[in-house]
């Protein structure tokens, strides 16, 4: 909106058509502003009126309500959905959305607080920081699924009183075994950040750059003499010296190395356009060894297509850390990022180990002059 994104998030409701009062599922949006959209556009206050009047629901009208439980000290699930409880946890999205504390986080900051001041005072904020928590989310505002919430309604239980009315007596040693609970998570949490910490010490510091997609180009003029992102492309005719052999492409040189027949090796190779030589190669007996060595094949090729030509490896560089997205229609999905999940991606997996190896050849020469693209290198047998 006016080129500035505000993010929103979305879930299902139901919504009563006003002509015969039925309800169908539909579409609730929540914004981080606040605005609130099911058909017609609304806020938190038009929305509280919406479920009061029924016009939505937040569970399917007609259907039987599960059963209450026979003990809630011995319940394993939440409070029921209500509309009262979903209009706390619309607006707590809206918090979530904009940046500021959820009402999971306030009520961990209280049991912070009351960690380290275990005083009544403290522990009204935390009794109330937790009732701010939608009744039928506070299972899991601790994200533990075998105690869930009970060491909070234990803590929130005055001694005497029996926890959630017909659980065990509340008494000092309970708070006490409550409070352990929080501090073992907090040393188990601070241990799990060192083995991180180590773990990953080599993790960057800052995010990296956003992916970077390699879009298939078509030339029917000529590629242009500048160039750009397309010289990263498979089919950009740029002579690649590889094997002992020269090749117009690198689609030339990796459907030439497959074929299983010399001559059909040598025709694919003087193909005059990247078509002809993808097509001629897609008709050819394959080298029974093919699917073992074609990644090799290809990482090479792209290897002495960067290194040979310094100027489209700048290009590659250029391209920092991103991701590299390879798309396109041409290849097959083992070659490209289809973008629906079944795509592998692998050109563009070996253009970043590619960059990777440039980036080290500046920084490390010596460790890599004798590993090198093209020296020694041959087409596995």
């Amino acid at each position: 909106m006016d080129g500035q994104t505000i993010d929103g998030a979305w879930c299902h409701v139901w919504r009563r058509r006003p002509w015969d009062d039925r309800h169908f599922i539909d579409d609730l949006i929540v914004f981080a502003d606040g605005a609130v959209k099911c058909e017609e556009w609304t806020d938190l206050p038009g929305l509280e009126k919406l479920l009061e009047s029924g016009d939505i629901a937040v569970t399917e009208p007609g259907a039987p309500t599960a059963p209450a439980p026979p003990s809630k000290w011995r319940a394993r699930y939440g409070e029921p959905l209500t509309p009262q409880g979903f209009l706390l946890e619309v607006a707590d999205k809206v918090e979530e959305l904009s940046g500021r504390p959820t009402a999971g986080q306030r009520c961990w900051e209280a049991i912070r607080r009351f960690q380290r001041d275990p005083s009544e005072p403290n522990r009204a904020v935390l009794r109330e920081a937790y009732l701010a928590v939608p009744p039928h989310l506070r299972v899991f505002v601790l994200g533990d699924m075998d105690h869930q919430d009970r060491p909070l309604r234990i803590l929130l239980t005055e001694v005497g009183e029996a926890v959630d009315g017909d659980g065990p007596v509340a008494t000092p040693d309970m708070h006490q075994q409550a409070l352990d609970y929080f501090n073992q998570v907090d040393q188990a949490v601070a241990r799990a950040q060192e083995q991180r910490a180590e773990r990953y010490a080599d993790d960057p510091a800052e995010a990296g750059q956003a992916a970077f997609t390699s879009l298939e180009t078509v030339c029917p003029q000529g590629w242009p003499e500048a160039l750009g992102p397309f010289v990263l492309r498979n089919e950009y005719p740029v002579p690649v010296e590889f094997a002992g052999e020269t090749y117009p492409s690198v689609i030339h040189g990796y459907w030439a190395l497959s074929a299983a027949d010399p001559l059909d090796h040598d025709r694919i190779r003087d193909a005059p356009s990247v078509r002809d030589a993808r097509e001629m190669g897609g008709r050819v007996e394959r080298r029974a060894d093919w699917p073992d060595v074609r990644l090799a094949v290809m990482e090479g090729l792209l290897e002495v297509k960067f290194t040979q030509h310094p100027a489209l490896a700048e290009i590659l560089l250029a391209t920092g850390d991103s991701v590299i997205s390879y798309t396109g229609l041409s290849d097959s999905s083992f070659w490209r990022d289809a973008g629906d999940g079944r795509g592998r991606n692998w050109v563009g997996r070996l253009l970043e180990l590619t960059r990777a190896r440039l980036v080290a050849r500046g920084t490390f020469p010596e460790a890599v002059l004798s590993h090198g693209p093209g020296r020694g290198r041959r087409c596995p047998e």
